[in-house]
């Protein structure tokens, strides 16, 4: 199985046979394309990462949130999910508006390339990201359980799922009232 962007399809011209996407964050939860098979899959010399600021799903141009993307080293587990040749076209279309491409490798150079961020970088981002597909806290939070519920996990979000459950707005009493005890 091999990962085919949509523009390399494009370029083969009419590929035939059933179709296989790889979901790594939220296609995982959220495939919104119909499959006949979904199998655990790996993908070998990239990453999943939280990388790329976004601008429109999950945050604005005044407060980015992060979305996952498939960065350069390392290896990446998730879903692979098997499309059936009719639907081919329709999927193939589908995963472009949401992410790109169908496995959505990070172009280093994309003013959206958030680069290695800490942990800290990452938990101001997600928190503060709200865009039109949502809460990026929710986001991330969904993905990780998609990941748990796949058998495996993933440090690094697992690390920011822990900040996140942890990072509660605290209510300050409002002037002139009294706290509760």
């Amino acid at each position: 199985m091999s990962a085919i962007t949509p523009s390399e399809s494009e370029s083969q011209g009419d590929l035939q046979g059933d179709l296989w996407v790889f979901g790594y964050g939220s296609l995982m939860w959220r495939p919104g394309f119909e499959f006949v098979e979904r199998v655990p899959a790996r993908l070998i010399g990239e990453h999943r990462a939280l990388c790329v600021y976004s601008f429109v799903h999950r945050g604005t141009p005044e407060k980015p949130g992060l979305v996952l993307g498939l960065d350069r080293g390392g290896a990446c587990r998730g879903i692979a999910f098997r499309v059936a040749e009719k639907h081919r076209t329709s999927t193939i279309a589908y995963p472009r508006q949401r992410v790109s491409a169908l496995a959505y490798v990070v172009d280093r150079g994309h003013v959206q390339y958030a680069g290695r961020l800490s942990l800290a970088e990452q938990l101001r981002h997600v928190l503060q990201g709200h865009g039109r597909s949502g809460i990026n806290r929710d986001y991330v939070l969904s993905t990780v359980k998609a990941i748990e519920a796949a058998g495996f996990r993933d440090n690094q979000l697992h690390r920011l799922a822990m900040m996140l459950h942890d990072a509660h707005p605290i209510q300050l009493p409002r002037p002139g009232e009294q706290e509760a005890p």
